[in-house]
């Protein structure tokens, strides 16, 4: 018999929630550089602000797994995801780290 954790893996649509979020990431994404730039993706517009100049390619820890997102870079000014934390979790760490060793009173300079 299989397990269900086996049977998951095998069907097709093991990665799924990963693309929706990743497709949702995409889409937010556009939104704010379309509000940055004061145009959609490909539009001509007088009244543009800043030019696209490519995309980064990064990986996100997400509960689900990791999604792959393309962030666009803009060539004047700078774009970062608002929905996405920059180093959050080695800031975490560090600060559990740091909570760990105040509490026994433990020499955090070694």
């Amino acid at each position: 018999m299989m397990t269900q954790r086996s049977l998951v893996e095998k069907a097709s649509d093991a990665g799924l929630p990963c693309d929706r979020i990743g497709f949702a990431a995409e889409r937010l994404m556009e939104m704010e550089v379309g509000g940055l730039t004061g145009a959609a993706h490909g539009e001509k517009s007088a009244g543009r602000l800043a030019q696209r100049n490519g995309c980064r390619d990064r990986a996100r820890e997400t509960r689900a797994g990791t999604v792959a997102l393309r962030i666009p870079k803009l060539r004047t000014g700078s774009y970062f995801p608002g929905f996405s934390e920059p180093r959050r979790m080695a800031g975490k760490a560090l600060t559990a780290v740091m909570q760990e060793a105040y509490i026994p009173g433990t020499s955090t300079c070694r």
